[in-house]
Parts: C-alpha cells; sequence; structure tokens
C-alpha cells in the first residue's frame, strides 16, 4: 500500500489509491451526474506521470466535493501507471513505453500495436468521446504558465473566454503524434466538441499546482458546470487581458546535439528576422521574422520532439 504522500522535488503529492476503485468502472476515473440536464465536462491529468500539478489538483477538487450544477462532470488520472513508477517510489516518470499525449489518432487507436500508453487511452476513448468540453492539465520544463488552444477559433474562442492564464498560444501540436486536445471532435471545426490545454507551470513548482487549482475551478465556472460568481484566483501574474501567440513553426529535433545558442526560458521576443538561436547538429535553426516569440522552449529534447514553437503575437 502506497504512503500517504510522496515527494517530487518541493512538491508534495498525493496518493491516489483512493481512486482506484471508481465508480465508473475505470480506475482512476470519476464521474458524477447532476439532477438537470447539460454539457458532459471533463477534467485530465497526468498524462505524463511526472506532471503532478494536475493530480493535486483533481485530488483537491474531488476532496472539496466539487459537483456539477447542470450535466456530468468527469476527473481522470490518466497515465496512473507512470505517475506511480519512480525510482524506488521517489518520483513518478514521464511515460512507461511512450508519450501518452502523442498517441490520440483513430489509426493508432484502433491499430494493432500495443503499449501501456495506449492500452490505457484505449480504456479512456469511450468517456473522451463523450466529452463536450474537456480541460487537460500539464506543466512544463520551466516558463510562464499558458494555454494552448489548438489552431482552430472555436478553441481560441474558448481559451480567449476562459483567460487565467491570461496568454493563449495558439498552435498545431507535434509532429510526433496528436495531442488529446486535438482528438476527434475537438480537433474537427464542423463539431462542437472543444477543449483546451492549460500549461501551469515548471513540473516542480507548487505555485504549479495551485494555478491547476484555479485554471480548473475557473474552466468549469466558464462553461457552465459550476456556479462560482466570486471565484478568487491567486496572482502570480497570470490575470489581465488575454493575449494571443499565433505559432507559425515547430521546430522539431532530428538529432541529440539539439543547443540553444543562449540560456532560453520562454516568450523571449527576438527582434530580427534570420537571427539564429539554436542548432541542432549541422542545422541551424533561425527566426523566420522580426517581433519572433519563442514559446516552450525545452532543454532536454529527443529525435523528433519539439524543441521550440515560433510565434507571433496577434492583435
Amino acid at each position: 500500500m502506497p504512503s500517504a504522500t510522496r515527494s517530487a522535488a518541493t512538491v508534495t503529492l498525493p496518493s491516489l489509491e483512493r481512486y482506484r476503485s471508481s465508480n465508473t468502472g475505470i480506475p482512476y476515473v470519476l464521474s458524477f451526474t447532476a439532477s438537470l440536464p447539460g454539457p458532459h465536462i471533463v477534467l485530465t491529468a497526468i498524462l505524463h506521470g511526472n506532471e503532478v500539478c494536475g493530480a493535486i489538483a483533481l485530488d483537491r477538487l474531488l476532496r472539496a466535493g466539487i459537483r456539477p450544477n447542470r450535466g456530468r462532470l468527469t476527473f481522470i488520472f490518466a497515465n496512473i501507471d507512470a505517475y506511480h513508477r519512480g525510482d524506488r517510489g521517489a518520483a513518478p516518470c514521464r511515460f512507461i513505453d511512450e508519450d501518452m499525449n502523442r498517441v490520440w489518432s483513430p489509426s493508432l487507436l484502433d491499430g494493432k500495436r500495443s503499449s501501456s500508453e495506449l492500452q490505457r487511452a484505449r480504456t479512456l476513448r469511450p468517456t473522451i468521446d463523450s466529452a463536450d468540453y474537456l480541460l487537460d492539465i500539464h506543466s512544463m520544463q520551466h516558463g510562464t504558465p499558458l494555454l494552448l488552444s489548438g489552431p482552430l477559433q472555436k478553441g481560441r474562442r474558448l481559451a480567449l473566454d476562459l483567460s487565467f492564464p491570461a496568454l493563449v498560444v495558439s498552435d498545431a501540436g507535434h509532429a510526433a503524434g496528436t495531442r488529446l486536445r486535438d482528438y476527434g471532435g475537438f480537433g474537427d471545426p464542423a463539431r462542437s466538441q472543444n477543449a483546451v490545454l492549460v500549461e501551469c507551470g515548471p513540473h516542480d513548482s507548487p505555485k504549479s499546482a495551485e494555478v491547476a487549482v484555479a485554471t480548473a475551478l475557473r474552466f468549469l465556472s466558464c462553461v457552465g458546470a459550476v456556479q462560482m460568481d466570486r471565484l478568487s484566483l491567486p496572482e502570480f501574474g497570470l490575470k489581465g487581458p488575454a493575449r494571443l501567440i499565433e505559432v507559425t513553426d515547430a521546430v522539431t529535433a532530428t538529432s541529440r546535439r539539439f543547443r540553444f545558442t543562449a540560456a532560453v526560458s520562454g516568450l523571449e521576443r527576438i527582434a530580427k528576422a534570420g537571427t539564429v538561436i539554436a542548432r541542432d547538429g549541422d542545422r541551424v535553426i533561425a527566426t523566420p521574422y522580426d517581433d519572433c516569440v519563442l514559446v516552450m522552449p525545452a532543454d532536454r529534447c529527443q529525435p523528433g520532439q519539439t524543441a521550440v514553437r515560433l510565434g507571433r503575437v496577434v492583435a
């Protein structure tokens, strides 16, 4: 039986064992239905097992007895095996076999390939398919919290309506595979299903958990699932008019020698087009236009992974 808490860096992690025996028949998936009709809202956490702020947030909301005023509200602890597996229990890991936030395409989900993450995604798929709105909670290596809206106008509108964190990044995802927030109806402009992904801040920061809780509550209020007229949001420089950055290029590492030419933490604005920002083996990476914003640069990335996104501020 796991201990009540485990620590990863400066963050104390909850034991999620109490959610194994769920009320849905799917371990670590809990769902609650109101008496009034309404949309199905899904909150997902730990698609990456080491991004623990989402696990903390969902655990707090469940312990606080958050329930929908109308419709249905589902809490999903996604990659639970990665969360539980670490170095002798000292810390969770990102994934067991493959990145769980790159497997959300019908070709993979319906295919014959097998992995720990694909098996779990296939189990979760019917619940995800029934969602009207989804918030996917993540953290990152470093940088300012932000919302990832996807490339569609409906995703941008949802993120701008949410506006916490106030920075919205509109991007098309990763070359390595389809994210959950782009799966199925979420990525179809003709369908009403909608999703947003929040990056709450650094993996090991206690503030990231606070951002995750506040964003989840704000999301539930925004889509009308929970009445929170006087919701108090933390400062952390995250409130204010929403700002939109449109990603034009996602730079994918092609070698293990990808290196930035200077220290970067994200949201640096490079004034001149043609400025060299990184080298990938013999390949030179330069900004494609003036006033280029660096979004979510990765300190460590393997070939095939997104090293940095390049974007411009949209008025």
